[in-house]
C-alpha cells in the first residue's frame, strides 16, 4: 500500500547524535571537564552499529556521517515525502546504557536538549521522546520533572533490555511521573547491555541478537502485566517500538492459557492478559514482520483482536521497508485512518494540543 495519506502521525523516526562532541556545549562545566580530561569526546556513544544495512537505508544515508544525523534529509525524505503532520523522535543514545548513573543523567540531559535545539526547533511537525536515565529511576523523574514542560516532548522512553524486568517497582516512580505529566511509555529495541542478549548466552551474530529482540519485548510484556502495573496506574499507555507485531498473537494466546492456571499467584491482574495487553499496550507497525500475502496479514490482525493496537511509523532512516510501501497490502481500507492518525491521537493526548 502507498503513501502519502496526508495528515498521518509517523511514531518512530531516529535523529542521531553525530558524535559525542555535539553534546558538550549542553553539558555542565564538570561534565564538559570530564569529557576531556576521560577523552570521552573521543568515544562513539553511538547505540546501534551504523554501518549495518539496517542501521540505514541505501538512500537515506548522507554523504557525510552516521543515517539519521542530516537534518535536512530527514524533513525532505521522512516529513515532506510521506506527508507526515507529526513525527516522533526517538533518539537512541549510548547515555541510557553507561554504568555511571551521574554520567547517564548528564547526558541524557544532553541529549534532550540538544534535540531541543537542533531538531525540535527548526520543524513545528516534530515531536521527541525524552530519553532518561533508567539506570537510576530518581534521576529518570528528575529528567522527567525537568523537561515535561515543554509540550512538544510526548513520551518517555525506555529500552526493551534493561537490569531488571520492566515491572518491578523499581520503575514505578517512572510510570508515576509519566501519568502525572500525560505521557506514554515508549519501549525501544536496545539494551543497557547488562546481560546476555539471549537466554542460552551471547550470540555470535548481529543477525541472532536482532532477531530475539521479540523475545525481550515478551518478558517486558508480561513482566508489566504480571506485577500488577495497569492495576497500580490503569492510565498507562506503553508503545513497543521496533519489536516487530507477529509476535504477540501467540504470547497473548499462551499468557492467557497459562494464567488461568496459575491466576491466585497475581490477584490483582483482575482481567485477562489478552484484556489487559490489548487496553494498554501499542505497536509500531515498522517492522512489520508478516508474511507476504493480503490473507494472512488480515489473519494476523484478527489475531491482535483490536484495531487500536497499531501506530504507523517509517523507523526513518533505518531499513524496514522498500521504498514507499509504508503499509503492508491486506490492511483493511476501513482501518487505515485508525492507524495512521487516530490511533496515535488517543495515545499521546500532547499530540491533539496546540503548543505556541
Amino acid at each position: 500500500m502507498n503513501f502519502p495519506l496526508t495528515g498521518a502521525i509517523d511514531c518512530d523516526i531516529h535523529p542521531a547524535v553525530p558524535s559525542t562532541q555535539d553534546l558538550t556545549p549542553y553539558l555542565d562545566g564538570y561534565w564538559r571537564e570530564m569529557c576531556v580530561l576521560r577523552q570521552l569526546d573521543r568515544m562513539d556513544l553511538m547505540s546501534y552499529p551504523p554501518n549495518a544495512p539496517l542501521s540505514g537505508r541505501s538512500d537515506w544515508r548522507p554523504e557525510r556521517g552516521n543515517p539519521g544525523t542530516d537534518f535536512e534529509m530527514l524533513r525532505a525524505q521522512a516529513l515532506d515525502h510521506f506527508g507526515a503532520r507529526f513525527a516522533i523522535c526517538n533518539c537512541l543514545h549510548g547515555a541510557q546504557a553507561l554504568h555511571d548513573e551521574n554520567m547517564a543523567a548528564a547526558f541524557c540531559r544532553a541529549v534532550n536538549d540538544w534535540l531541543r535545539e537542533k531538531w525540535l526547533d527548526r520543524d513545528t511537525r516534530l515531536r521527541a521522546s525524552i530519553t532518561v536515565p533508567a539506570q537510576n529511576p530518581d534521576f529518570a523523574v528528575n529528567e522527567i520533572e525537568r523537561v515535561a514542560s515543554d509540550r512538544r516532548f510526548v513520551q518517555v522512553l525506555l529500552l526493551s533490555r534493561n537490569d531488571m524486568p520492566l515491572g518491578r517497582r523499581y520503575y514505578w516512580p517512572i510510570y508515576e511521573a509519566a501519568i502525572r505529566h500525560k505521557l506514554p511509555i515508549g519501549v525501544h529495541a536496545g539494551s543497557m547491555a547488562r546481560h546476555a542478549p539471549t537466554q542460552n548466552g551471547y550470540p555470535s551474530h548481529f543477525v541472532e541478537d536482532y532477531i530475539a529482540q521479540s523475545q525481550a519485548f515478551a518478558v517486558q510484556v508480561a513482566s508489566l502485566v504480571s506485577e500488577g502495573v495497569f492495576a497500580k496506574f490503569p492510565e498507562l499507555k506503553v508503545v513497543l517500538i521496533e519489536s516487530g507485531v507477529t509476535w504477540l498473537p501467540a504470547m497473548i494466546w499462551r499468557f492467557g492459557k497459562d494464567w488461568r492456571g496459575v491466576r491466585p499467584e497475581i490477584p490483582w491482574v483482575k482481567e485477562t492478559p489478552a484484556s489487559i495487553i490489548r487496553d494498554h499496550f501499542r505497536l509500531t507497525m515498522q517492522p512489520f514482520d508478516a508474511p507476504p500475502t493480503s490473507a494472512d496479514v488480515q489473519r494476523i490482525l484478527d489475531h491482535l483482536g483490536s484495531e487500536d493496537i497499531l501506530l504507523f511509523s517509517t523507523d526513518y532512516p533505518h531499513w524496514q521497508f522498500d521504498g514507499d510501501s509504508v503499509l503492508p497490502s491486506g490492511i483493511p481500507e476501513s482501518t487505515l485512518q485508525k492507524l495512521l492518525v487516530d490511533n496515535a491521537l488517543r495515545t499521546y493526548p500532547r499530540l491533539g494540543e496546540v503548543v505556541q
